[in-house]
């Protein structure tokens, strides 16, 4: 489904390096490249769809953040996704 004004971004699930500034990214590492987080233009949470109650005791959420980003190159907006359970982040979407 697109949105009227929206560009859908392109998919990548690219495992990242992400430096947090009190829980939020501040710059990420991708393909050798450090990208400064400029602005977070928005922030979700969803919780991974196969979590069952008798498996993990905690609830595994996923937190999403769109993110406005770049190097010294290039700039662009940016979806990275962290895992609270395994603490990993990806690189979820690109808008170039």
């Amino acid at each position: 489904m697109m949105l009227r004004g929206s560009v859908v971004g392109r998919y990548y699930g690219a495992e990242v390096t992400v430096v947090e500034d009190d829980g939020r990214p501040a710059r990420f590492t991708w393909n050798d490249r450090v990208y400064g987080v400029r602005r977070i233009l928005e922030h979700w949470v969803t919780l991974r769809m196969d979590w069952t109650p008798a498996r993990e005791s905690q609830v595994p959420e996923r937190r999403h953040w769109r993110v406005e980003a770049g190097t010294a190159q290039s700039q662009g907006v940016y979806e990275l996704r962290h895992d609270t359970s395994t603490g990993r982040w990806l690189l979820s979407r690109v808008w170039g």
